[in-house]
């Protein structure tokens, strides 16, 4: 269990200077995602795992369910980093201060967000052209993830002030003197939402997590697609099997 424990910290901090993940691991290849619980024990739920992502959400189960509250602060760009599989912006604030997804009476803070091209996760067979998920932890430890679906349309004002300083190769955490970012402005209006327990999509793929898949997807210019694709332009994990387990969607 305390490996587990240190898996999820390890995904779920921020970085800074050190290494993310102490055995490397990659999309496709000798280390893809097919031979990732072989490169390392800690990554043994990866390839065993019965409550994996992403998945493909069909024939959801619409339900009764409790409306997520998203309390999103605006703040310095402080812990911008390209860490080798993506563009990711982590937060380091003190409990109880920063930014909280409110869910089912639950506060969980964020603790970082990143991008995938395409979205992981399929929406009845197809995926969007990018997601953006959110992760956040509660205070006992419990992981939450939302993820925002992005299609091509019109240009996002957030994603142009992470993009014009997003990291071009892998390396440290970055701080952006002057900028000030508001993770809000990747969110929808609407937060209907899909809702299944899964798991963290990259090694130690650890699970528990729940799963927020907001329904309404948000815009992103086709040149900010481009742009991210010249640095990662298929960073996905393969879709997972349900094995079981039910999809929720509220009403």
């Amino acid at each position: 269990m305390t490996f587990v424990l240190l898996a999820v910290a390890e995904v779920l901090a921020p970085a800074g200077s050190r290494a993310q993940w102490k055995t490397p691991w990659s999309y496709e290849g000798a280390t893809g995602a097919e031979h990732w619980s072989d490169l390392d024990p800690e990554y043994a739920a990866c390839n065993a795992g019965k409550e994996q992502s992403p998945i493909d959400i069909r024939d959801a189960e619409k339900a009764e369910l409790p409306a997520i509250k998203f309390e999103y602060k605006s703040g310095p760009l402080k812990y911008l980093i390209n860490n080798g599989h993506t563009i990711r912006v982590n937060y380091r604030d003190a409990a109880g201060k920063g930014s909280f997804l409110i869910a089912g009476g639950k506060r969980y803070r964020l603790t970082q967000f990143h991008f995938h091209r395409p979205s992981e996760e399929y929406i009845h067979g197809k995926p969007y052209d990018m997601v953006v998920h959110f992760m956040h932890e509660a205070s006992d430890g419990k992981v939450a993830g939302v993820a925002v679906l992005l299609k091509a349309g019109s240009a996002n004002a957030t994603i142009r002030q992470i993009w014009d300083h997003m990291p071009k190769t892998q390396g440290q955490e970055e701080e952006i003197a002057g900028v000030e970012v508001d993770p809000a402005g990747l969110l929808p209006s609407d937060s209907a939402y899909y809702t299944y327990m899964g798991s963290l999509t990259a090694p130690p793929c650890t699970e528990g997590v729940t799963w927020f898949v907001l329904k309404t997807p948000v815009d992103i210019s086709p040149q900010e697609i481009d742009e991210f694709a010249k640095l990662y332009p298929h960073d996905v994990r393969p879709l997972q099997p349900l094995n079981g387990r039910v999809v929720k969607e509220s009403r």
